[in-house]
This record gives C-alpha cells, sequence and structure tokens, in this order.
C-alpha cells in the first residue's frame, strides 16, 4: 500500500465530517452543533462550516419555501439556516467561510479557467473542482483561531450532486495526518410498526453507499424513536465496521436543546475525543449555563400567545430563527410562548379581530413583495388602536410606518415603492444606492451596520446601552423627507445610522409596547445571550395578558 500523501498544509485543527443517509432532515445540523457544544464546553476552541450541494452560489435568491430561512452573517454573506443552529449552539459568530455550496465552488475554478490559471490543462472535477472544495475546507483550521473544525456535508450520500464533496474528504482522510480527521455518518433507524421493532438495513445500505464512495465511518449516530437494544448495537456495529462504543443513539428529544445532554450522556465527545487524540480540555463539559437554560425553558411560570404574522408561516423553517429567538427570550422570562402563525394574505379589516383574538402580542415578519403586504398592513393597525404589544422586524417596521402615514398622518396613498412604484407618497424608497442594481443575488445591504439609540427610548433600556450594531438584508428604507411629521405625531425614531442617517428603529409614544427595527435581531439571538428586544417584547406580552385576565 502506497504512503500517505503529505503535500497537504500541515493541519493546525483536527477535522470531523459529519454526512448523513438514508433520509434528509434527520438532523445533520443539530448534531453538529451539539458535538460542537459538548467540545466547547471542554475549553476547545469548535467551529462549524456547512458544504451544500446546489448550484446556487447562495441561498440569498431562493424562495424560503424552497430552502427556508436564509442567514445572514456580520460579514454580509447570506447562508443556509444550519448556521443559525451553529450561532445559537456556540454563541460564536460565524462568516462567509462557515458556508460554501457547489455554485461557489464552480464559479471560483470556472473564473480561474477564463483567467488562464491552469496554464492549458483540462479542468476537471477531480481534482480541480475537489481541490477547491478541500482548500475550503481547510481554510478555517489553517491559522491558530480553532482546535477543531467540523465540516457538515450537506444532502445525503448516494445524492450525485454531493459525490465531489463525498470524494473531497476521501482525499483528505488520505492526506491529513491519521488522528486529524473522523468521519461522522448520521443514519435512520426506522420503526415498522406491523413488525414491531427497529430495522437496520437502511443504515447498513447507506453506509455500503458510503463505502463504495471510498469512506467508512468511525462513528455512527442512528436516529431512532425507540431506544436502540444492545444486540442491535451489536449487529450494526458487526455489520458497519464500526465499534459498538461507536454506535451512538439519538432519540427524539422534546427540544433541539436537550440534544447535547443526550449526546454526552451517549458520551458522543468522548468518543471523538478518543478517537482525534484531543488534548488539554477538561475532564467533563461544563454545561451548567445550558442546563439552567433548559431548566428555566421547561419549567415555565408564565404562558402568553404571540400572533406571528407573515407570507410563509405554512414553513416553519422559513421564519426560523425567529422562533428560536422566542425559545430563548420566553426562557429568559420563564415564560411558554405559543405562536400563532397567521397567513397574512389572510388578513381583512373584515376578520382581523377574529384573527388576532386573545394573541399577547403581534410580530409582523420580514418578506419581500406585495403579496400579503395589505394583510399586514391591517394587523399593524388592530395592534396600534387596541394598545397590544408590537414588534416589527425589516418589512414589518415599514409595514408599521405605512400603516401610520395612512390612518394617522392622513396620507391615504401611503406606501412603499416596492409595493406600488408610482406612489405619489413614497414613506418607504428604494435606497440610494441600490437603485442602479440589475444583479439580485448578495446585492441587498447585507450584514452589520452600527446603529445610535436614543437615550430613554425602549430600544436603549432595552439594549442597556445607546450604540448597537445589527445585521441587515434589505433594499428599502424609511424616506427621512417625512419624518418630521411622523414624529410630530407621536412616531418617533429611536435608532438611527451614525453614519447615513438610515432610520433604524421606531417607537410609538403612549403605546405599551410598539417597537420595530429595519435590521433582524433575531439573527444575534443565542441561548447565552437571547436577544434584548424578543426579551422585552416578551415581557411586555405578559403584562399584557395579566391585565386582560
Amino acid at each position: 500500500m502506497p504512503d500517505r500523501n503529505t503535500s497537504s498544509p500541515t493541519a493546525t485543527a483536527k477535522y470531523i465530517f459529519v454526512t448523513g443517509g438514508v433520509t434528509s432532515s434527520l438532523g445533520k445540523g443539530i448534531i453538529s452543533a451539539s458535538l460542537a457544544k459538548l467540545l466547547q464546553a471542554r475549553g476547545f476552541r469548535v467551529t462549524i462550516q456547512k458544504f451544500d450541494p446546489y448550484i446556487n452560489i447562495d441561498p440569498g435568491t431562493l424562495n424560503p419555501y424552497e430552502h427556508g430561512e436564509c442567514f445572514v452573517t456580520d460579514d454580509g454573506a447570506e447562508t443556509d439556516l444550519d448556521l443559525g443552529h451553529y450561532e445559537r449552539f456556540l454563541n460564536t459568530p460565524t462568516s462567509q467561510a462557515n458556508n460554501v455550496t457547489t455554485g461557489r465552488i464552480y464559479n471560483h475554478v470556472i473564473s480561474k479557467e477564463r483567467e488562464g490559471a491552469y496554464l492549458g490543462k483540462t479542468v476537471q472535477v477531480v481534482p480541480h473542482i475537489t481541490d477547491e472544495i478541500k482548500r475550503r475546507m481547510l481554510l478555517l483550521g489553517q491559522g491558530d483561531e480553532f482546535d477543531v473544525i467540523i465540516t457538515e456535508i450537506g444532502g445525503c450520500i448516494g445524492d450525485i450532486e454531493s459525490l465531489p464533496f463525498v470524494e473531497a474528504v476521501r482525499q483528505l482522510r488520505w492526506e491529513l495526518p491519521p488522528n486529524d480527521s473522523l468521519v461522522i455518518h448520521l443514519t435512520l433507524l426506522p420503526y415498522l410498526k406491523a413488525a414491531g421493532e427497529l430495522k437496520t438495513k437502511p443504515t447498513q445500505h447507506s453506509v455500503r453507499d458510503l463505502r463504495e464512495a471510498g469512506l467508512q465511518p468511525d462513528i455512527l449516530v442512528c436516529r431512532s424513536e425507540h431506544p436502540i437494544p444492545l444486540e442491535m448495537r451489536r449487529k450494526i456495529a458487526l455489520f458497519c465496521n464500526v465499534q459498538i462504543n461507536s454506535v451512538i443513539e439519538s432519540l427524539d428529544a422534546d427540544s433541539i436543546y436537550s440534544v447535547p445532554l443526550l449526546m454526552r450522556k451517549e458520551q458522543l465527545d468522548e468518543r471523538v475525543i478518543k478517537r482525534l487524540k484531543l488534548t488539554g480540555g477538561a475532564q467533563q463539559p461544563d454545561l451548567e449555563v445550558w442546563k439552567d437554560f433548559l431548566g428555566r425553558l421547561k419549567n415555565p411560570t408564565e404562558e402568553v400567545t404571540i400572533a406571528l404574522v407573515g407570507k410563509y408561516v405554512e414553513l416553519p423553517d422559513a421564519y426560523k430563527s425567529i422562533n428560536e429567538s422566542f425559545v430563548h427570550a420566553g426562557a429568559q422570562n420563564e415564560c411558554k410562548v405559543t405562536l400563532r402563525s397567521i397567513q397574512s394574505e389572510h388578513i381583512t379589516p373584515e376578520n382581523v379581530g377574529q384573527l388576532l383574538q386573545g394573541v399577547d402580542g403581534v410580530l409582523v415578519a420580514p418578506g419581500f413583495g406585495e403579496r400579503g403586504f395589505e394583510g399586514k398592513v391591517c394587523a399593524v393597525r388592530y395592534v396600534r388602536e387596541n394598545n397590544i404589544p408590537f414588534f416589527g422586524i425589516c418589512l414589518g417596521m415599514q409595514v408599521a410606518m405605512v400603516e401610520f402615514a395612512r390612518h394617522v398622518l392622513n396620507l391615504p396613498n401611503a406606501n412603499s415603492t416596492e409595493m406600488d412604484p408610482l406612489t405619489p407618497t413614497p414613506v418607504i424608497a428604494m435606497m440610494e444606492e441600490q437603485k442602479n442594481i440589475t444583479q439580485k443575488g448578495g446585492t441587498m445591504r447585507l450584514g452589520a451596520y452600527d446603529c445610535d439609540l436614543r437615550r430613554g427610548s425602549k430600544a436603549a433600556k432595552a439594549y442597556g446601552r445607546n450604540h448597537i450594531s445589527e445585521r441587515h438584508r434589505h433594499r428599502y428604507e424609511f424616506n427621512n423627507e417625512y419624518l418630521q411629521q411622523f414624529e410630530a405625531a407621536g412616531m418617533v425614531a429611536s435608532g438611527v445610522n451614525p453614519g447615513t442617517g438610515l432610520v433604524e428603529v421606531i417607537e410609538l409614544n403612549g403605546h405599551p409596547w410598539f417597537v420595530a427595527g429595519q435590521f433582524h435581531p433575531e439573527l444575534k439571538s443565542t441561548v447565552e445571550n437571547p436577544h434584548p428586544l424578543f426579551v422585552r417584547f416578551v415581557r411586555a406580552a405578559i403584562q399584557h395578558h395579566k391585565n386582560e385576565l
């Protein structure tokens, strides 16, 4: 047998590759984030990256029904929603380098070919595409920032589009030192009710496909609805060529935030540490903060119902970060937050009261396009006039400004130029730097921008400071020509970008809680740091609920 290739750059980090089989949606992202949390809790510096097999450069132009929400990082990358899980679990920011797609890989290689970088060679999937994949897989580990890099490979083993990624992992396993990498394969043990037992054959076939591609898993994580008997673990270990204590049981959990503790019970972190020969970490993970969060999450003393008004409510993943932000804020307030999803297209002036009956707060969600816009306007008017706590995000803020202009400032034709390009009262208009842009992908106002908060405002009190930075994703903004009229009528700009004067936060005087932001606060909420605007909004909903009793 030939010696291992030693031409690869010297690794300064350990690499874990997470693949999936049998079916999609098994939870590779949650398992990756849970393992990362356990290693982080032992003192290791960990990050996670996602390699997606679709040809889009990024998910920025994808409809949320296609791929769920688009998660935006501080540096302006439009990424897969799994990066949201990574940040919520690890409480550390991700970046452009943490999400790579097939489209980005091919775009880079083809651009190099056009520049003549390959000196006339025939450009092929192997080695040129796989070399670029490997380069990006190793990128985050080349400095001294991380001890462990976890790489999640999107899709399922056997998918045609993911084959180059699997091949790149195969090559890296050969090139890296023996104890510097491992493969975790997530699979499914289906339960056949008629037979009354779990079945291992799909897992065996999935591992067979993985081995045919040149990868032998070191650890199997088996999703199951029922406990896996010891004899079945032995069978899986025997037929899949893994040690029996590397067959990890992953039962369905009551909350994704319970998974790290379940994986700790299964000793997943210990298997990884032993296999990678990781040194320097604590003997036991420090999970006290995590357990405290779970204790508050599972033992609430209050309960509120909040309406989530949006145009993509049929798919929960479309508003994943918002949903999770309510979990974090609810636990912080020891409150169970029940979300009532309402399709904004269905809201009319005639039924808005019925649809919002009994809610303790209303969040109007972000989105693009005119579908459902007028329904959102109806919802905002109802909560404004009935003193129900309101929170608007991005388009939600713009809706609030349009509604206020129409029904308080008596500007009946007020609108956003996104919805009506010819409106005579454009209280929301396209940003100047966006007007000459023709390409859609990656061209919005993206990433972190500064905001100065007005002293004494609800927003400033929530944050506990007057200068913040939040993530954005939009093309339209409030038209400052109307600002004086709004503020004279009680709608104040309590947050402004210090460089551009762009209105970032608005509040309504005399209302229990009427706050909206041009940015996306849900993208920065984590288990350890629930977002302050969500925390205060839930607190306002609790107070409203008590007042209604």
